[in-house]
């Protein structure tokens, strides 16, 4: 079984959540400068699956730098699915530790990047029962900061919140950012949510993207894994149809709840999003995307940022503090998608609010730091 060439490696894990790895030491030693590992696997099934991390290092892996890249979840969607082929990036921007000679500064950024002679592709399963894998490739490919020396950053809000356009937007104006809305076509003009004319004034005058959440109100409530695929995809038309006849012509999407699992009858729901629209953002974030992304109808976004205390979701601190997902990203370039909802003038209540004041203190942390600021379909137009 393969999805390129002629073959592929497949191994079972034995069921009693030890490591399970196809491993290769000894090769030509390889410069990572530039460079993004590029994996290629199938899982047949998730069921038992626990984690996946990818090791690469020297000196028979006694110094080495490690990703977990996936964790599985029991009740989440998780970007590895049962008998899918997957691919996955890895980022310097991603990497979670660092053993023997190897080290993480503060800043997050590796102790070297060059002089690579081992690998590891490493299986867990949750030792309630084997699971077998398949590994198809692993290939070192040219990563985002060869487009995007300092990485790049688009801020996204979901729901169409009106708060977007009455508080977002004169911030963000101010820094000459302009951020990606996906929409309810539904919500649109009732209650505390945006106005047809107030999106069309964010895109024509402040170069906003105006894109896609659901068409159904009851859609966005439910998510798209609790229709069958006819009704998924007639909502998904419904929505491209109705941003196209308000004059919205952006091809990019946001699953609600980020959730892209398979439908009621068993249908992918990212496969029927690739029907409609060019990309679709999901809200995982084991690690952070890529440009160009390895999966677009998957891709990954850092969601819940807030600055409030107690209230769950992502400290606003760890993006914006030493070390954080912006430094990372200046520091060796990624592509951060951030997931935000609504803005507050206070104090924020729920993870999917963030008050006007740490709006703008995220602004300017990325400022400060010059990364560039695009919207989605910008991003993505620099890539095509």
């Amino acid at each position: 079984m393969f999805v390129r060439g002629t073959q592929s490696v497949r191994v079972t894990t034995n069921g009693t959540g030890k490591q399970s790895y196809v491993r290769r030491t000894g090769m030509t030693a390889q410069n990572m400068t530039g460079k993004m590992i590029r994996l290629v696997f199938r899982v047949d099934d998730v069921a038992n699956l626990s984690k996946l991390v990818f090791y690469m290092g020297s000196g028979s892996l006694a110094n080495y730098f490690s990703w977990t890249f996936h964790a599985h979840s029991t009740t989440a969607a998780n970007y590895v699915q049962s008998g899918e082929w997957v691919t996955v990036h890895l980022q310097w921007a991603d990497v979670t530790s660092a053993a023997g000679t190897y080290s993480i500064s503060a800043a997050g950024s590796p102790s070297t990047k060059t002089g690579f002679t081992d690998m590891s592709f490493a299986v867990y399963d949750n030792a309630g029962g084997p699971v077998t894998y398949r590994l198809q490739a692993v290939e070192l490919v040219p990563d985002t900061a060869t487009v995007f020396p300092k990485g790049v950053v688009s801020i996204t809000f979901d729901d169409s919140h009106k708060s977007i356009h009455d508080l977002a937007r004169p911030v963000m104006d101010s820094y000459g950012y302009s951020g990606t809305v996906y929409n309810i076509a539904d919500a649109i003009g009732t209650g505390s949510f945006l106005t047809v004319g107030q999106m069309r004034s964010m895109q024509d005058f402040s170069g906003w993207e105006m894109a896609g959440h659901s068409y159904a109100n009851a859609t966005h409530t439910a998510s798209y894994p609790k229709l069958t695929a006819e009704q998924a995809d007639d909502d998904f038309r419904k929505l491209r149809e109705w941003l196209v006849g308000n004059g919205f012509s952006s091809e990019h999407f946001a699953y609600p709840h980020g959730a892209f699992q398979k439908t009621s009858d068993g249908v992918p729901v990212d496969l029927i999003a690739s029907r409609h629209f060019t990309t679709a953002r999901s809200i995982i974030s084991e690690t952070i995307e890529s440009f160009a992304p390895a999966m677009p109808y998957r891709l990954k976004a850092l969601t819940g940022i807030n600055d409030g205390s107690g209230i769950g979701g992502t400290a606003l601190s760890k993006v914006t503090g030493a070390g954080g997902r912006l430094d990372r990203c200046v520091n060796s370039g990624d592509w951060l998608i951030l997931c935000l909802h609504k803005v507050v003038e206070g104090t924020p209540a729920t993870s999917t609010e963030i008050g006007k004041a740490g709006l703008t203190a995220l602004m300017k942390a990325i400022d400060d730091r010059g990364i560039p600021v695009l919207t989605v379909e910008e991003a993505m137009a620099s890539y095509t």
